[in-house]
């Protein structure tokens, strides 16, 4: 097995700011990170120079339904492998593939092709450049009708622990995250049986009140989705569940930061707020990511893409096109410091997955997930497992 030395300008860990620094990499993890004069290269190890990129570890999505004109709900083999290695051209080296409401048997026949594919790749080495999917995250059913957006109204359900139960079956250990409206009779039970099957509980497409709000978060709750969309607007009077979210530590807070879904005045608001270490950057990308403008599919729903804008025929916001780096930048764009940026694609949502050590950062021990940035932030270059694209 050929050792990798790969020599930056800068490297992020992203909790270290390394100058003139080291990754060094053993089949598909890394073995060691540090600046040059301190890490001594294995015997025979192969050095790649990337002089004037700064080497950062591989963005983790939490909130993705496709890309490459592919969605998540085909749930087949060649659907998912299109998805993993569309976004991983963009720096997304692991993801946590997103559901959106349908019917309980659509569902159930999705979520199980996906983890059968999940369980099968977990089997092999990486062979080429594609994203890891890290597990499941069920958006919907069980969310406020007055606050779906564009989830088809006749598949949303009340919160019932038996038609989860029924999901995490066909999930198979694989599922991670459960996005719910709270304010729903029956979304407590839902909450608690959430937890002790070992998902994050997400608190999403909602029209909960303050109290609503804080109550979920002190039964478990602590994620909360694509912050401002698909919520009760913010009142003085009236704070709902933004009110709740933006103040409470123990909640992370996702941001879909394309400069289309929330205003740039919003999203200052929101960093500030709940610190650079409780956002989490997510794409909420649709089959339409990497693609051209056109019609594509996010579930059985038609969405219409212009200027790399997605909407329904009724002209709502149906996710969007985002892809992470191009989120980064966005951020970097407000005044927010590159290594906070970086955390919030990286260690952040690694974190709340409960994956820290392996995932979203540069150390011994971590799967080697790399990605080059330019001058500009723009990607260069990107290495997934091992594998990939180590020459910037």
């Amino acid at each position: 097995m050929q050792s990798l030395a790969i020599h930056a300008s800068r490297v992020l860990t992203p909790f270290e700011d390394i100058a003139d620094g080291v990754v060094v990499i053993q089949g598909s993890k890394i073995s060691e990170v540090g600046p040059r004069g301190q890490v001594v290269l294995p015997r025979g190890a192969r050095e790649i120079p990337a002089k004037g990129k700064t080497v950062v570890p591989g963005f983790v999505d939490v909130h993705i339904h496709g890309a490459g004109g592919r969605d998540v709900m085909a749930g087949n083999a060649e659907s998912l492998e299109i998805i993993a290695g569309t976004v991983a051209r963009y720096g997304t080296t692991s993801f946590v593939a997103t559901t959106v409401t349908a019917s309980q048997a659509e569902t159930c026949e999705s979520v199980g092709g996906i983890a059968r594919f999940i369980l099968k790749s977990s089997q092999f080495a990486a062979r080429e450049l594609s994203a890891e999917i890290l597990g499941i995250h069920f958006e919907g059913p069980f969310i406020s009708k007055a606050r779906r957006g564009v989830h088809p109204e006749e598949w949303i359900l009340p919160p019932s622990t038996e038609v989860l139960a029924e999901f995490l079956k066909e999930a198979r250990g694989t599922a991670q995250i459960l996005t719910l409206a709270p304010e729903l009779p029956g979304a407590f039970d839902l909450i608690a049986a959430a937890r002790q099957a070992g998902l994050v509980v997400s608190i999403g497409h909602t029209d909960a009140n303050y109290e609503q709000a804080l109550a979920a978060i002190h039964a478990g709750a602590t994620h909360a989705a694509h912050v401002y969309n698909a919520m009760r607007p913010f009142s003085h009077r009236g704070t709902g569940v933004l009110g709740a979210v933006l103040t409470s530590p123990k909640v992370s807070a996702e941001l879909i930061a394309d400069n289309v879904h929330v205003d740039e005045a919003a999203m200052r608001m929101l960093v500030d707020l709940k610190t650079p270490e409780r956002v989490i950057l997510v794409s909420d990308g649709t089959s339409a990511t990497g693609m051209p403008d056109g019609k594509y599919q996010l579930g059985k729903l038609q969405v219409k893409v212009s200027g790399g804008v997605c909407r329904n025929t009724e002209g709502k916001l149906a996710g969007s096109t985002l892809t992470l780096d191009r989120a980064l930048r966005n951020i970097v764009a407000l005044g927010v410091p590159l290594a906070s940026a970086v955390r919030m694609v990286t260690a952040n949502p690694a974190r709340q997955l409960g994956l820290g050590s392996r995932k979203g950062i540069l150390a011994p021990g971590a799967d080697a997930d790399l990605v080059f940035l330019d001058d500009k932030l723009e990607v260069s270059g990107v290495m997934t497992r091992g594998v990939g694209l180590t020459q910037a």
